[in-house]
């Protein structure tokens, strides 16, 4: 029986398996064979690299002093501070905006006497867009600011920064996206991706660089004790995670270390949060910040302001806190929703048989671009720009695929665009309509001559093959030493051959996703993985997202790719396992 036409095929890479002879250990304890396996395929073979990642000992808090123009900047906030000027930290209205703005806002606060000095800012995203914004600086001017910090933002905003020059207002830019052709005239760029820069970690999200900013502050301020810095890192925690930052180097450390603070529950404004998300503290991972609580606060952004979010986070009020948090999780159900019938609406537009998705409309709203431009490259496996069409100027958000750089794609053309910026894999710009057609023509020109005739297909790398019979409690227990998880360090994926399905259903709202309870259908342990023959048959229970048209044709023998998870569900507590893809078991994979 075949896949059904409707779900993407991907290519299995299995990783080769380790000669049993294997000589892995850490610290004299063997490391599980499958975890050696995950780690091996990860480029950590040694025994002190091991017992480095596992301890998250690899990395000590990296000196904020080593970042370019640091110790500028520090002098000019210092100077700021000591003459009582007016200071604004302005963000963006993504979670890494948002917590990035909130953390450095309070950051500043501590070491004045009096907090309406620093005042937090953050764009509209309808009537001022992404970034700096000339009119906004212009009145913040007015209101008598003499210092403006960016987060997350400005490091392609050059005429925007020399406006802020010309008007007497002295800016420094922290951000973490990729350089443009010159660096904005500013007092200070603190970013870690320039080209004279020698600090190590050079893929920190906007709130670690917001971060290191405020632990510079904290160590140059007399007594050093002003800023408590490790009150900040569950908001670097949430912001890192919430913008697919690689969770490796020193983005992994802040996180294990902001997921500590997050499990203490310290904001009302976060227990807030966690209480309409179905979450409970002490179990608070980095997959629950990308899924509960990272969408929440973006939601605000997407069709609010973020303003709804930055004040949720740092609210002192548990009773106001709550009721600003069932804001936030009503705006996400609407996020959803809305997202689902534009996604409908961008199918429709697709070409078939272009090499990039291009999409533009009126109805395609500047808060959900992003999120269908997502979808829509997810599911056609080819890079996706979907544009909210205005009077004048339309403002796109694009989405990619790792064999195509968005953002250089768009320097090529920047000669068309109002402005621009991202990363490889996501991006947004701004365009006068009249360049539209040409805008067009050439995107599809440089995706033509990138991608070429290459047959795109999305694959899983999947890290060990083991029985069904070998998952257990203990296996999971085990596989929790990799977290934090996400980019770059992603929960790992096994493979299981030829399991029995006894029975499966379609669940959710629309029937879109496939509930299933499968065996090992060869009933007994594994030697390699230190099972032993004639353990108790068990059925799994396993979801498997956006595949529910598996149900009514699953063949009774499958293989599947899988992660392993734990469901809690009205006070009970099992592991479920997560599958990514499945197949008749008679097909093959590739092997690495």
């Amino acid at each position: 029986m075949k896949r059904p036409e409707s779900l993407r095929e991907y290519s299995w890479l299995v990783a080769p398996e380790l000669a049993q002879d294997s000589s892995l250990y850490t610290a004299g304890e063997a490391v599980h064979p499958v975890l050696r396996q995950i780690l091996h395929n990860r480029g950590l073979t040694q025994a002190g690299q091991i017992q480095s990642f596992l301890d998250n000992h690899y990395l000590q808090s990296r000196d904020p002093f080593e970042l370019a123009d640091m110790e500028v900047a520090v002098d000019r906030i210092a100077r700021a501070v000591r003459d009582g000027e007016m200071i604004v930290v302005y963000g963006d209205f993504d979670a890494d905006g948002v917590t990035s703005t909130v953390l450095l806002t309070e950051a500043l606060r501590a070491l004045v006497d009096d907090r309406r000095l620093i005042v937090p800012y953050i764009p509209d995203r309808v009537d001022e867009g992404y970034g700096l914004n000339l009119e906004a600086l212009t009145a913040l001017r007015a209101k008598g600011a003499g210092l403006i910090i960016s987060v997350d933002c400005g490091i392609r905003s050059p005429i925007e920064a020399a406006h802020a020059q010309a008007i007497g207002l002295d800016m420094i830019i922290t951000d973490h996206h990729s350089l443009g052709r010159t660096l904005p005239p500013a007092v200070a760029v603190i970013n870690p991706k320039r080209t004279d820069s020698t600090y190590p970690e050079r893929m920190l999200a906007g709130v670690g660089i917001a971060y290191k900013l405020a632990q510079a502050l904290g160590r140059a301020a007399p007594g050093g004790a002003a800023i408590d810095e490790s009150a900040l890192l569950d908001l670097v925690a949430i912001g890192t995670v919430a913008d697919l930052a690689p969770l490796v180097g020193e983005n992994r450390k802040l996180v294990a270390e902001g997921l500590a603070v997050l499990n203490e529950v310290r904001r009302p404004g976060i227990a807030a949060l966690m209480n309409v998300s179905g979450l409970a503290p002490g179990q608070m991972t980095a997959e629950s910040i990308g899924f509960a609580l990272g969408p929440r606060i973006n939601a605000a952004g997407r069709l609010a302001h973020a303003y709804d979010a930055a004040r949720l986070l740092i609210a002192t009020n548990s009773v106001s806190a709550q009721e600003q948090a069932k804001v936030l999780d009503e705006l996400n159900r609407k996020r959803q929703a809305l997202t689902r019938r534009l996604t409908a609406l961008g199918e429709q537009m697709v070409d078939p048989n272009a090499p990039i998705i291009i999409a533009g409309s009126p109805e395609f709203t500047s808060g959900i671009v992003g999120l269908v431009a997502g979808r829509l490259a997810e599911k056609a496996y080819r890079p996706a720009i979907v544009m909210e069409q205005g009077e004048e100027e339309s403002r796109g958000s694009c989405r990619s695929i790792p064999e195509f750089h968005i953002t250089q794609a768009l320097d090529q053309v920047a000669d068309l665009l109002v402005r621009h910026g991202g990363h490889a894999q996501a991006a947004g710009f701004t365009i006068r309509n009249e360049h539209l057609p040409e805008f067009v023509a050439r995107m599809t020109d440089i995706a033509v001559e990138q991608l070429g005739d290459q047959a795109l297909r999305p694959s899983l790398r999947i890290d060990a093959t083991l029985p069904l019979s070998e998952v257990d409690w203990a296996l999971h227990g085990t596989l929790e030493k990799l977290e934090p998880t996400g980019f770059q360090n992603p929960q790992p994926l096994l493979l299981s051959r030829a399991v029995e399905v006894i029975s499966h259903r379609p669940v959710g709202a629309d029937g879109g996703h496939l509930q299933m309870f499968v065996v090992d259908a060869h009933r007994n342990g594994s030697a390699r993985y230190g099972g032993a023959s004639g353990r108790p048959t068990q059925a799994f229970p396993a979801i498997a997202f956006r595949q529910g048209e598996w149900a009514g044709q699953l063949p009774q023998h499958v293989d599947i790719a899988y992660r392993v998870s734990v469901n809690r569900w009205q006070g009970n507590t099992n592991l479920q396992l997560v599958i990514e893809d499945i197949r008749p078991a008679e097909e093959e994979s590739i092997t690495l």
